[in-house]
């Protein structure tokens, strides 16, 4: 399995550029790794890059930049709107695939140690890596800045995880972890008074604030949202003030949701939301999932393809406010997802590719398509049923059948590619040298994997055909009658899927040694083609009485 660690550095240094992109080619410069976003700040004087990779290049990228950050940035002359105690202030490390948050957590532990033994600097952990319960939460180890360092290292209990318990005043102090993904996220406020976010973020963040009661007595009252921290500034560059928040766990606290209290709450004392600003990378849930509340909202189905639900969160969340957000540079899923060449070609493009005279792509990647048609099909039916009149009591199952379909459609998009790249697999492996028994043995293995990917590529495109071919009759059942020769034409091409995948695991078979792995799957075939065959046939006498 592929191993993916994020990492996101925030250094202190905004505003010269030399010194942004020196940090920049540090990251860069390390094999494995994949610098993805650089999102500088001018008024925060703040830059926060974002790059993955393999846990060891992540590691030894993070601390060939924080070593340039330490040759270049001078914190006795750094000043900016955002809290920060160092010249890298902090350094997360986030486990994105293949990967433990322990293994973060170790390491953070180990950059931290480096970090203070060859720089001879403070380092403290945070978040899952953190020593004391206190330290968890970063706002405590930034309490009095950069500022207080050096009072700070006169206190015992301020000892620092790593590196000398004294003021480094070039550099300050680091903090380093490892945490889930966090959003950075400002929402913009119509005004130049920075008290008026304060007010707000002081009601929707975890932490709420402390007031007076009648009495006179301190009083906390608690804040609305989970996972959220909040603070009010105002950027003099955007001309305008922000409720700059910090979620720490977008699967408690939506972002969708976070927005719209933000928005209640300005209203509710004269002011407007204008829009929002994400910092840095976000995942494609945090949009897709703001893309359904918002066309749920509308009334409409949320059974829609990936990019329009992008488009709707972006224009609902005001991301282009004050500067314009490209999904494709800001979403973590398109920066790190392998972008399959065959789906993506024009249909045009795909079918010239099929028709050469190489032999693949082919019949496997075909069934995959064919089954996509079959989801998007039955995806189009139940949207054109959605919101019309004298079908109200099967909107609730339809919208629910569109939001399948469009995952279906999905992992049979990426089968069109995963078919081919199953072949080529055992192409390669039948390339391999075979002088020694040696090399005779890792061929033979390897032709025996590769023909095995090559049966289980089809049998889950097999499967996943039939589970489309299951929906899209339901759309003729259920669906707007109008469209019941989509629906039709759905199951055909959903039907001539199924078969074409089992055709495709079928002659591998016999390249198959491993007689269990051939049986498990042989005895799952032959009920797919009998649900195929038993809908195809229901569907024809369904569409046909339509023509009566």
């Amino acid at each position: 399995m592929e191993r993916i660690v994020e990492c996101v550095p925030n250094f202190s240094e905004g505003q010269d550029k030399g010194i942004i992109d020196a940090i920049s080619a540090e990251i860069a410069k390390v094999s494995g790794v994949k610098l993805l976003n650089v999102d500088p700040g001018s008024d925060t004087n703040r830059t926060v890059y974002t790059f993955i990779g393999d846990p060891l290049a992540v590691e030894e990228a993070a601390f060939f930049a924080i070593k340039k950050a330490y040759q270049l940035i001078d914190m006795t002359k750094q000043k900016g709107a955002h809290p920060r105690i160092g010249a890298c202030d902090v350094c997360p490390f986030i486990p994105v695939k293949g990967v433990t948050m322990d293994e973060c957590v170790a390491i953070a532990k180990r950059l931290g140690a480096r970090v203070g033994k060859e720089l001879e600097v403070p380092v403290y952990l945070y978040e899952n890596a953190a020593t004391k319960v206190e330290w968890r939460n970063l706002a405590t180890i930034r309490q009095g800045e950069y500022e207080s360092l050096k009072d700070r290292f006169q206190n015992p209990a301020w000892k620092p995880d790593f590196g000398p318990a004294k003021f480094v005043p070039s550099f300050g102090a680091m903090v380093t972890g490892a945490r889930e993904f966090l959003i950075a996220y400002n929402v913009n406020i119509n005004t130049r008074d920075k008290s008026i976010p304060n007010r707000i973020a002081q009601v929707v963040r975890e932490q709420g604030k402390t007031s007076k009661n009648e009495k006179g007595e301190s009083v906390h009252v608690p804040g609305k949202l989970k996972n959220v921290k909040a603070i009010g500034w105002y950027i003099k560059e955007y001309g305008a003030a922000q409720i700059s928040i910090n979620l720490t766990n977008y699967k408690i606290t939506p972002l969708h949701v976070l927005f719209e209290e933000c928005r209640k709450e300005a209203e509710a004392i004269g002011a407007l939301v204008t829009g929002s600003e994400i910092v840095g990378l976000v995942p494609m849930e945090v949009l897709t999932e703001a893309g359904k509340y918002y066309l749920d909202k509308q009334g409409k189905s949320a059974g829609v393809p990936e990019d329009e639900l992008i488009h709707i969160a972006i224009k609902s969340l005001g991301l282009n406010d004050i500067s314009k957000f490209n999904p494709n540079d800001r979403i973590l899923d398109k920066l790190i997802e392998k972008r399959g060449e065959l789906a993506s070609m024009s249909v045009k493009g795909f079918i010239d590719e099929i028709s050469m005279d190489s032999p693949a792509p082919g019949g496997g990647s075909v069934a995959a398509l064919c089954g996509s048609i079959t989801a998007a099909l039955s995806s189009m039916v139940a949207n054109l049923t959605i919101g019309k009149k004298g079908y109200e009591l099967e909107f609730a199952f339809l919208k629910s059948l569109a939001l399948k379909a469009q995952v279906i459609k999905k992992d049979l998009c990426l089968a069109i590619d995963k078919d081919t790249d199953a072949f080529n697999s055992v192409i390669e492996a039948r390339r391999m040298p075979k002088v020694t028994v040696a090399e005779q043995t890792a061929r033979d293995l390897a032709i025996e994997e590769g023909y095995k990917l090559a049966v289980q590529i089809p049998f889950f495109t097999a499967k996943k055909c039939l589970e489309a071919m299951e929906l899209a009759l339901e759309v003729i059942k259920r669906g707007n009658k109008n469209s019941i020769t989509d629906g039709g034409v759905a199951v055909l091409t959903g039907f001539a899927g199924v078969v074409g995948a089992i055709y495709n695991v079928q002659i591998n078979f016999s390249s198959i040694k491993d007689e269990k792995f051939k049986k498990d799957i042989a005895s799952q075939l032959s009920a797919l083609e009998s649900r195929g065959k038993e809908i195809s046939k229901i569907a024809d006498e369904l569409v046909r009485k339509a023509f009566v």
